[in-house]
């Protein structure tokens, strides 16, 4: 398993994430510790979870669900904390099952932090990320109708500083090692450089964006910060929620699939998606190549990705994702996979 570096820190991570949103729902306790005990023999040594897991869908029940998972086999593997990196997510403004939609403020994130810690039963986070700004975000399909007029820069300037100084108290104590962002965009995430750099706290080391073959939002300006930054890319859905191993295709809804749950996929299931799915698939026919390893190569291809963050609700799909990091695409499926991209752009 190749290993990155997390930012500017002494940590080096995995190239591929096991992430936990399903654990508690579609994937009950015991296969979601044997997913982990599978994913670290297999050499992946960061897990991504987030204080409202699990999802599909989300709901004031089962928010902690996925924490508390991790929780169990932290605790039924004594000694074993230290065997991986921790990541974890604090929601954002809006959200009404935790703290009634509360935005981020150091008046939420030790409550925030100290309910993680109990539901992981750690005494530390290792990445401990904000789910997505305050201000509002262009990602889950809002890119085409964004709008930043109503936001208020001071407001968000000022906000940054008051987490960030409550970050630092965070790391002060131990409590957290690091601090990263998610669904942020470039000039958010240059805004929260500037204020680490100025002395407010500590520096984002990640972002946590959707990105895969049907979602390439990241790949210029984000990636250029990324590159010059060091604050490299956490990708979740590298798989689009499962469209691109081909399961969906020609109507097809497997029984317990993420769209069994979610009809739409988040506003990812649309006839464009489904024929670049099939274009890109074809790809994958062509130059024998399994098509969720190709996906996951390519991910990993990317000159800003640290670690691309993939669910997988049986263990038998973890062992099949798990063959993808023998993949290595040649220049000739990454120029076909470019053309069919050009022709193809933003399919959801």
């Amino acid at each position: 398993m190749k290993m990155n570096p997390l930012g500017r820190t002494d940590l080096m991570i995995s190239e591929l994430c096991l992430g936990s949103m399903t654990f508690g729902t579609q994937t009950p306790e015991a296969e979601a510790h044997a997913q982990i005990d599978m994913a670290l023999a297999a050499g992946i040594n960061i897990v991504d979870t987030a204080e409202m897991y699990p999802v599909n869908p989300a709901s004031k029940e089962t928010v902690g669900g996925s924490e508390a998972i991790i929780g169990t086999w932290n605790a039924a593997n004594p000694g074993r904390r230290g065997d991986y990196v921790l990541a974890t997510k604090h929601s954002g403004e809006g959200l009404k099952i935790v703290r009634d939609g509360a935005p981020i403020s150091s008046a939420t994130i030790a409550g925030a932090i100290d309910t993680s810690l109990k539901r992981l039963q750690t005494d530390y986070i290792d990445l401990y990320q904000f789910h997505w700004p305050n201000r509002g975000s262009y990602m889950f399909r809002k890119n085409w109708t964004f709008d930043p007029s109503s936001q208020n820069r001071a407001e968000t300037l000022a906000h940054i500083e008051d987490a960030l100084g409550a970050m630092q108290r965070e790391v002060d104590k131990g409590r957290v090692r690091h601090f990263g962002l998610s669904n942020e965009s470039a000039w958010g995430m240059a805004q929260w450089l500037a204020a680490a750099e100025a002395g407010a706290g500590p520096r984002a080391v990640s972002n946590q964006n959707e990105y895969s073959l049907m979602c390439r939002l990241y790949d210029t300006d984000l990636g250029e910060l990324s590159v010059n930054e060091d604050v490299g890319l956490l990708a979740f859905s590298p798989l689009a929620a499962g469209m691109l191993s081909g399961k969906y295709r020609d109507g097809v809804v497997p029984e317990g699939s993420r769209k069994s749950l979610v009809p739409g996929l988040g506003g990812r299931d649309s006839a464009r998606a489904h024929r670049i799915v099939a274009i890109y698939g074809e790809i994958a026919r062509v130059h024998g190549i399994d098509p969720v390893h190709m996906a996951l190569a390519w991910c990993r291809s990317r000159p800003f990705m640290a670690s691309a963050i993939f669910g997988a609700t049986r263990v038998s799909q973890l062992e099949h994702i798990l063959g993808s990091v023998e993949v290595s695409l040649p220049e000739e499926v990454l120029g076909e996979i470019d053309d069919a991209h050009r022709a193809n752009p933003m399919p959801y």
